[in-house]
């Protein structure tokens, strides 16, 4: 798959730093020592934490070249590394490990959380907080889409789509062992979009992402005019010709 775009992503960077905000207000650390925000992307969940934490050495990763060159123009004071969330082992000191909607793209990911709170210092927070949206149509319309054209048969295509997140209660039960305290909770934002192609817009830099990559550029604008008819008849305008993207979320704060 072909790298992420960090100018695409950052087209609704206010909508998509809400999330991060919310997850940082209710992370229960003063100084710690060293914060890592994994899948950092272009930077603006770092910057939070920076901004939260400005006594504590903050870090970010990420696999994404073109995410990690922005998140350095960004901020320069910072540390950024690419790296791979599945292999990557925290550092003894590291008090703080952030994921904004980056763990739902790793097979397996609730080992990964699991093993990454193994590897915490006692009172060092995981907060993590993932897209939880398969189920919405703006997700099940890039299935469809998927499985209805030309390119249903690559490979690539085939497993583009999120697996749905496991239970509140799943992850709870494999977290907990090693957790002195978790929080679980879900959070439904309602995001006021432009226009139904706006969301297309949205999801290119994100879930669509996956579909298109593996496609030439006429095929890319084919999947997409497909997928965004599907949009306009799912999504309608409100009274000002705007339309609302409903975007469920799970939140989880598991402290060592």
């Amino acid at each position: 798959m072909e790298d992420w775009s960090a100018r695409q992503y950052l087209k609704f960077e206010d909508e998509r730093t809400r999330p991060p905000r919310d997850l940082v207000a209710q992370v229960p650390l003063q100084r710690p020592r060293l914060v890592v925000d994994l899948g950092c992307g272009p930077g603006n969940s770092t910057e939070l934490l920076v901004e939260r934490f400005p006594q504590s050495e903050v870090m970010g990763l990420d696999s994404s070249p073109d995410m990690l060159k922005q998140a350095r123009q960004r901020l320069p004071q910072c540390k950024f590394i690419e790296a791979d969330i599945a292999t990557w082992k925290p550092d003894p000191a590291t008090d703080l490990i952030f994921g904004n909607a980056v763990m739902q793209w790793l097979p397996d990911h609730p080992a990964i959380m699991r093993r990454l709170l193994d590897g915490m210092p006692p009172g060092g927070v995981l907060a993590i907080q993932m897209p939880d949206n398969t189920r919405e149509p703006a997700l099940i319309f890039q299935r469809e889409v998927g499985e209805e054209g030309p390119w249903r048969d690559h490979p690539e295509i085939k497993a583009a789509a999120r697996d749905h997140l496991p239970t509140p209660e799943a992850y709870y039960d494999l977290l907990k062992p090693a957790a002195s305290h978790i929080d679980i909770w879900h959070t439904v934002y309602n995001h006021v979009m432009a226009s139904p192609q706006a969301i297309t817009e949205w999801f290119k830099g994100s879930s669509l992402q996956p579909f298109l990559s593996p496609l030439s550029a006429t095929d890319r604008e084919k999947f997409a005019a497909a997928y965004t008819k599907k949009i306009v008849g799912a999504y309608k305008p409100r009274y000002d010709g705007k339309v609302l993207l409903r975007f469920p979320r799970l939140f989880i704060l598991a402290v060592r």
